[in-house]
């Protein structure tokens, strides 16, 4: 008999919230957080309600501006950026490096607010935050050969992200674009991570650093974020359809910008023998629900290999641990070691159900499907927000979970019978940021994985977004503008010599680094 749950001590959202007060109380009162604009904390905005999916309990929803506030606070972080540009270099370091010492002393607070707010288990979200913290770290201390004679841009950088990587991705961006001389304004996701992200901008804002955080809905605020013309780089983490309509406006304002849209990131398994490396990585590959830009839903199988593939596959999905990440036997024990928790919200959660019913319904052969039985969580637990793994053979070319990412813990086989087939296969979004390539010979990897259409291709082995030095972007649809990663990053959010032509993929031109 499963011995019966409780929440973990010290770790309530009420316990959260509290030490935020006490923390940053400039930047949440009494229910609700602020948004800061102007060099300020401004209580306006209609703060929405909201939700945790780890249990469905109330937690603090995003302040959401209007579009006149919006353009107000753009104008004022055009004055910041005029202000912070001329500031000598030492300097700007000098606050970069305070405000990571400041989120490093408030580290576990942070993942804590991440696993509330977005439901990431203990270790991913400290994580999430250990990568912004040490990645920044690696530029504050390389930066001076990034930045050589080039200068920021003429205005500040807009960044609207995804819920995922509030920290990883979207702090660590904003405190790089700072540090190479520009001002820098974000849009809380709107599907979480709005305190967290916060707490994180009140103690940079402590240090000096010019950053404005703004709530609302994009079509909102899409006029002052993206059109603006002060704003002097758009920076976008999202899917296809918000990216086009931003890529969109980019291409005719000919602003600069950063747009990492989302793929049908691949894993292709071709005259292959190494069964037990596939075992171990299997569970790796559903860490936080496959609710990644960088996740493999998608395996491309040589059908003469299909039932070795299973023997492998089968036991190592069955072992995906998911649950109440903060569930534990006795009060003082560690969290728990948990692969994935709740997906963002219920809504997604049924919608991947509804998807996965209907792919069924019309012909894919369900291989694997996870138990309720097998889940931690605590007596009486809104559960609504929680998928279990699934696999499937085959999705019918109607089923949406053919040709696009799920952005869930569903995996879905393909079967082929030649190269060309595995290739098409591969390559079935028009364009990936990953993908992998199992084959036991070199040779073969070499000739077929330059046919892949992603940006990086690991061979056996997954590939990711990356840190420090490792470049980063996309090919396709899954990616417009500068590629990042590295001193490509600097050189994204900065003016080098005239005509230069950065790295990227852009209408007019494609250029790898």
């Amino acid at each position: 008999m499963a011995p019966t749950l409780t929440l973990k001590s010290g770790t309530s959202w009420s316990d959260a919230w509290q030490r935020c007060l006490a923390a940053a109380p400039e930047a949440f009162r009494d229910d609700r957080v602020l948004n800061l604009w102007d060099s300020s904390w401004q209580a306006d905005g209609r703060a929405l309600p909201a939700t945790s999916p780890v249990d469905g309990s109330p937690i603090a929803g995003p302040p959401r501006l209007d579009r006149d506030s919006a353009h107000r606070a753009v104008r004022a972080a055009l004055d910041q950026h005029r202000a912070w540009r001329r500031l000598p270099l030492p300097e700007r370091r000098a606050r970069v490096a305070a405000t990571l010492d400041a989120l490093t002393e408030h580290r576990e607070l942070l993942a804590l607010l991440l696993v509330w707010e977005i439901g990431k288990p203990w270790r991913l979200a400290q994580a999430d935050v250990d990568r912004a913290i040490d990645g920044v770290r690696w530029y504050v201390d390389g930066i001076e050969p990034m930045i050589g004679d080039r200068s920021p841009l003429d205005g500040p950088v807009s960044n609207i992200a995804s819920w995922n990587y509030p920290m990883s991705v979207l702090v660590h961006a904003l405190l790089v674009q700072a540090l190479a001389g520009n001002a820098v304004i974000a849009k809380t996701p709107t599907d979480g991570g709005v305190a967290c992200l916060t707490l994180a901008c009140a103690l940079a804002a402590r240090e000096g650093i010019p950053v404005t955080l703004v709530s609302g809905s994009g079509g909102e605020l899409s006029e002052a974020l993206v059109r603006a013309p002060e704003i002097g780089c758009v920076s976008f983490v999202g899917g296809r359809d918000t990216g086009a309509a931003v890529a969109t406006a980019v291409a005719d304002l000919g602003k600069r910008h950063i747009l990492e849209q989302e793929g049908l990131n691949t894993w292709g398994i071709w005259d292959y023998s190494d069964w037990e490396s596939l075992t171990a990585v299997v569970p790796k590959l559903f860490d936080y629900g496959k609710q990644r830009c960088t996740a493999y839903p998608r395996f491309v199988v040589q059908r003469s290999l299909f039932d070795e593939f299973l023997a492998a596959y089968l036991p190592a999905v069955r072992h995906v641990r998911i649950g109440h990440p903060l569930a534990v036997e006795k009060r003082d024990d560690p969290c728990p070691e948990l692969d994935f928790g709740p997906l963002i919200n219920a809504a997604k959660a049924k919608e991947l159900a509804d998807q996965v019913a209907e792919a069924i319904d019309r012909g894919a052969i369900p291989l694997h499907r996870g138990r309720a039985a097998d889940a931690r969580f605590l007596p009486g637990q809104d559960i609504s927000a929680y998928v279990h793994p699934v696999t499937l053979l085959n999705p019918p070319p109607s089923s949406p979970l053919h040709h696009a990412e799920p952005f869930g813990p569903v995996d879905t086989i393909v079967l082929v019978d030649t190269e060309a087939e595995l290739l098409a296969a591969m390559n079935a979004s028009n364009g990936a940021l990953v993908a992998t390539l199992s084959t036991d010979d070199r040779e073969t990897y070499d000739r077929l994985a330059p046919q892949i259409r992603a940006f990086k291709v690991g061979h056996g082995k997954p590939r990711s977004r990356g840190d420090r030095d490792e470049l980063f972007g996309g090919f396709g649809a899954s990616w417009r503008g500068a590629f990042v990663g590295g001193d490509l990053l600097v050189r994204a959010v900065t003016q080098g010599p005239a005509g230069e032509r950065p790295p990227g993929n852009f209408p007019e031109y494609q250029l790898m680094p």
